[in-house]
């Protein structure tokens, strides 16, 4: 089965962000390299899907600046050193926007 590529709309839908959101994250984190078509449209695979969604969660839930959460993905790290057990869990809100996505996603592949 191929892989679901998402374009720049359906992707910033998905995470509850504006398209121009992405694209500006595309300059800022060298991880973010979508494929391409030959006309250059944006096609998000589901692993840059979830690169996506880290540096959300980086950017939005921890309130990292985009110099850390840029540091914290070249690290492979979840969080900074020093920063307490707590902090490196995710919050309510984010679980449950999770495991709504988590369910859709069962239903779409119950319909194929």
């Amino acid at each position: 089965m191929a892989e679901k590529l998402y374009r720049i709309g359906e992707a910033a839908d998905l995470l509850e962000l504006k398209a121009y959101v992405l694209r500006f994250w595309e300059s800022e984190f060298p991880q973010l390299q979508p494929v391409r078509t030959a006309k250059g449209q944006r096609l998000y695979s589901e692993e840059t899907i979830a690169l996506l969604r880290r540096i959300r969660y980086l950017l939005h839930e921890k309130g990292m600046t985009i110099e850390g959460a840029r540091r914290v993905l070249e690290e492979g790290g979840d969080i900074p050193a020093g920063n307490s057990d707590a902090a490196s869990r995710p919050d309510a809100d984010f679980t449950r926007r999770m495991e709504q996505e988590l369910r859709q996603l069962r239903r779409m592949l119950l319909d194929e």
